[in-house]
């Protein structure tokens, strides 16, 4: 009798061994399809994630549209022509009384012409849109006048020729732009004649900056 119950105890405790045993492997069976689920998922966001631009190269897409273009209007962007040919026809008239040689002479006058010409050729055409054109610089180029005003020698020069490479390249991704806005075959016209020019000028500082960084100046 007492080997037949300790035959059953046996028994009984070799059952709750085997379900101790089932259901740790059961926890660790659960333990482990969680793991992979949330490794799963881990991966899947970083998949997500890549296929998203980042914030830089978003940035980078919007810089190079430039704060110039296009104007909402064809008056806006015959104001905005004036103002950069006074811009560019001050500043340069500014250089020559500071008495810049050379090449940036050089530079100061043709400024002066081409874009005294550039005006003369838009006035007729604002004429007959109804719109007046600005005869002074705009207020940024106030500011940056008021500035250059107080250098001198090589550090002028270098200040304006930087400044001029920046104007020309604003204005002819304004006036790229607006050509394809725009609707008015006075203004397409304008447009296909004054940008070579425009291009000309900012080859021109371009290859002035270049020069002058390979030399040191600057």
């Amino acid at each position: 009798m007492k080997r037949i119950l300790l035959s059953v105890a046996c028994l009984g405790l070799l059952g709750l061994g085997a379900c101790g045993n089932s259901g740790n492997e059961s926890a660790s069976t659960e333990s482990t399809a969680g793991a992979e689920s949330s490794a799963s998922s881990a991966d899947t966001a970083m998949a997500s994630a890549s296929t998203m631009p980042s914030s830089d190269s978003a940035s980078t897409g919007m810089a190079t549209d430039g704060p110039t273009a296009p104007h909402s209007t064809d008056p806006e962007f015959m104001m905005s022509a004036a103002h950069s040919d006074q811009n560019e026809i001050q500043l340069s008239k500014m250089a020559l009384e500071k008495g810049v040689t050379g090449m940036v002479k050089d530079h100061a006058n043709k400024m002066i012409t081409d874009h005294t010409k550039s005006t003369a050729d838009l006035k007729p055409i604002a004429q007959k849109k109804g719109v007046t054109l600005p005869t002074d610089m705009d207020a940024e180029h106030k500011a940056i006048a008021a500035q250059m005003k107080n250098l001198s020698g090589k550090e002028f020069e270098t200040q304006y020729m930087n400044q001029m490479l920046l104007d020309h390249q604003k204005t002819v991704n304004t006036m790229v732009a607006h050509q394809k806005m725009t609707q008015d075959a006075d203004l397409q016209g304008f447009i296909t004649k004054t940008t070579p020019v425009v291009q000309a000028h900012l080859a021109m500082f371009k290859q002035h900056s270049s020069m002058a960084t390979s030399n040191g100046n600057m």
